[in-house]
């Protein structure tokens, strides 16, 4: 009998308390600095929670800085600034324009206005997908495991033309080719990757995804029969059978969401099990779907009741100063306007910082603790890889707004 294979399983130390208070502290330096703190912040919180992954006694260590991600953020908003003020010269070329009134302009120019729009939002596409395999990048880039970095060879508008393309192919198959692009995109970015020396390879086919859409299939067919019956209802006028269907698509929404997650948690389980690095070290993953829905759940309930309390709060210590700004006083007036102003940001900062450790941490953390490492010894053979250069630090997709918290 063979003996089984040594493993070893990641952990996440991290605690709400210390993450809310980094949070809020830098959320509201964030604030006084009129956002430009948002790189130092989001340095700092990856710091703390690369910090508490653990695999074996051994933590992992971030490197970024927030000035890099600042400057990088620079470089990618006048690059924007410029390319899209050019994509708007062209346009106002051939009469479209966003910037048009649709009380005072005739139909031509409404018409014109909408397809302005959605050549901006296509031509505005293929840098998000830049921005997301630069983003994934820049973080290996700044990652180590024991000393050594992780990196992630330059190709990322190889991964733009694959996005788009695997992305045609699931709009027009109506989803049906969906692990199709997700398995050729997560391998295509995979199979760049490396921890020191070792290269990473995504095994696997994308055909053993189709498990992780079932949920997504059954929505999908209950959109189908509920809007037939709905049309069935309007045509020969029967209300009973369109609010049945109504309240159909009302289910079938709430399916595809709880459908969506099960995938995004099937599909991470397949791939992250099929992933294989130098050719011996293997993972393993087994997040639980049920933990991944009942958190968003209740972490959305417990968020949505504090953010009230917290916003709530704002509208009570704000009460005597409408009672002056009702009768006319300009002190009261600006009074009320400031204490609205710095309490709504508070707020804000609050329930980011509350989102951040009811909703973020407690899923990230059981994807982390339902990874474990075969043959790790492996490990000890990988040799330092050069430092990474060229990386953006994340500018497009801070520019862009991509990523969220971490």
């Amino acid at each position: 009998m063979q003996p089984e294979p040594a493993t070893m399983q990641l952990s996440y130390s991290g605690e709400k308390g210390p993450l809310f208070k980094l949070a809020f502290k830098t959320g509201l330096l964030t604030v006084v600095t009129l956002g430009i703190y948002r790189f130092w912040q989001k340095t700092r919180i990856r710091k703390y929670i690369w910090s508490s992954v653990s695999a074996d006694g051994d933590t992992f260590e971030y490197t970024g800085t927030g000035m890099e991600k600042f400057l990088g953020f620079l470089v990618a908003i006048v690059f924007l600034a410029v390319y899209l003020g050019i994509l708007q010269m062209i346009l106002f070329y051939f009469g479209l324009n966003i910037m048009v009134d649709p009380e005072t302009a005739g139909p031509e120019a409404v018409i014109g206005q909408a397809v302005a729009i959605y050549i901006s939002l296509f031509a505005v596409l293929p840098f998000i997908l830049f921005a997301i395999y630069r983003a994934r990048r820049y973080k290996m880039a700044r990652t180590r495991f024991r000393g050594i970095r992780l990196g992630m060879e330059k190709g990322a508008w190889g991964y733009v033309v694959r996005a788009l393309g695997y992305g045609f192919l699931t709009v027009v198959t109506l989803g049906v080719l969906m692990p199709l692009s997700t398995f050729k995109l997560e391998k295509y970015m995979a199979d760049r990757s490396f921890y020191g020396s070792t290269r990473l390879i995504q095994e696997g086919a994308w055909t053993k995804l189709y498990p992780a859409m079932k949920h997504l299939f059954i929505a999908l067919g209950i959109f189908i029969v509920c809007g037939t019956l709905i049309a069935i209802g309007g045509i020969n006028e029967m209300v009973g059978l369109a609010v049945i269907g109504g309240i159909g698509i009302f289910v079938g929404y709430i399916w595809f969401m709880i459908g969506a997650v099960y995938y995004s948690v099937r599909s991470f389980g397949y791939l992250m099990s099929h992933k294989i690095l130098g050719g011996t070290v293997r993972f393993v993953a087994e997040p639980k779907t049920g933990f991944v829905i009942k958190t968003y759940i209740i972490g959305g309930l417990l968020l949505s009741l504090l953010a009230s309390v917290a916003f709530g709060a704002v509208g009570v210590v704000a009460m005597p100063m409408i009672m002056l700004a009702e009768d006319g006083s300009v002190g009261g007036i600006v009074a009320f306007a400031i204490i609205m102003g710095i309490g709504y940001l508070v707020a804000l900062v609050v329930t980011q910082a509350l989102s951040l450790i009811l909703i973020t941490q407690p899923i990230l953390a059981h994807y982390i603790e339902t990874i474990r490492v075969e043959n790790p010894e492996a490990l000890d053979r990988v040799h330092q890889r050069e430092a990474e250069t060229g990386v953006d630090a994340d500018g497009f997709a801070d520019a862009l707004d991509i990523g969220g918290a971490i």
